[in-house]
């Protein structure tokens, strides 16, 4: 099966290529490198067709969707750092690129995939956070929103077109996911934590490190992405993928420390000096993934301490 895959030399794109080959499949990549990188793929390089260009292309979109027989939608402008420096350059690859997708997937009558995020729900107090949970989310002037909107709003498009036109999308919210390949160059935690322990270097905390999250190892995500193509009775619906075990920045902090035998101090910068203005975080975050255990019998089985061994392997 030829399997269309934006966002391919990506994080979590690339493990699903790596996945995808393992069950025959071929995919087939599109990506534009701006956060994704040649490196995550060279070893697979040989297997898979790779188109570097843009999702806004539709025309190439188009191609790729007809020639293809799924299509899974990865590709994004992500990571907080990226929202805030390219907001306006992020907004149109995260709402008009997916318009795009969305649109050849419907056109040709494919089946697609697409990654939305955890960021959809804001700052709901509410944890525990249902599918069907309100967002709660900042002023138009708090920027770092406007990734939450983005993606809401090609949620919105995905199921007003299952509605409508019966596009047989499903939708797969991704909670603080991590493993080898990640960067921490965009702001994500585990990765710049544990580059930092392993170089016995400081390992700094934005804010004071009572805020909490749940981390999924990418390997137990893409489980529950591959469980998804399979099963059309999740068309027209919504997943959270997160893992399980709720844990505290400075509690993360101490333990990679520990985990890599680390000699890292752990040190403090507030807010305003980590993020260029319009910054403003949450102070939980915690998936109930009740849903994807119940109809897909998928549940995460690799915990923090594989996570931090996993991500520390990567970066020796």
């Amino acid at each position: 099966m030829r399997v269309f895959l934006t966002g391919g030399a990506g994080f979590i794109g690339s493990h699903l290529c790596d996945a995808l080959i393992a069950q025959g499949d071929t995919p087939v990549i599109l990506d534009n490198l701006s956060t994704g990188q040649l490196s995550n793929i060279a070893h697979i390089q040989n297997k898979v067709e790779i188109h570097q260009g843009d999702i806004r292309d539709v025309a190439l979109v188009n191609k790729l969707t007809e020639q293809s027989d799924l299509v899974l939608h990865m590709a994004a402008a992500l990571g907080v750092s990226t929202i805030l420096e390219k907001t306006v350059e992020s907004v149109s690859t995260n709402f008009t690129g997916s318009e795009v997708v969305l649109q050849a997937a419907l056109k040709h009558k494919k089946r697609i995939i697409i990654a939305s995020t955890s960021e959809i729900y804001g700052k709901n107090p509410n944890q525990p956070l249902k599918e069907t949970h309100d967002r709660v989310v900042g002023a138009p002037q708090k920027i770092r929103w406007t990734y939450a909107d983005a993606k809401a709003l090609e949620e919105a498009m995905a199921h007003s077109l299952f509605l409508t036109e019966g596009l047989k999308v499903s939708t797969i919210r991704f909670f603080n996911t991590v493993g080898p390949r990640q960067t921490g160059r965009y702001g994500m935690v585990v990765p710049r934590f544990v580059q930092s322990a392993v170089k016995n270097e400081p390992l700094t905390i934005y804010g004071d490190g009572t805020q909490s999250r749940v981390f999924c190892h990418v390997l137990d995500a893409i489980d529950a992405v591959l469980k998804i193509t399979k099963d059309d009775k999740t068309i027209g619906e919504v997943f959270n993928v997160g893992g399980e075990g709720e844990t505290t920045i400075q509690q993360l902090a101490e333990k990679i420390i520990k985990n890599t035998q680390s000699s890292s101090s752990i040190t403090y910068t507030p807010y305003s000096d980590a993020y260029p203005a319009g910054f403003e975080d949450m102070q939980r975050r915690v998936p109930d993934i009740t849903k994807a255990k119940t109809a897909l019998n998928w549940k995460p089985t690799r915990d923090l301490d594989q996570i931090i061994s996993d991500v520390a392997a990567s970066f020796s």
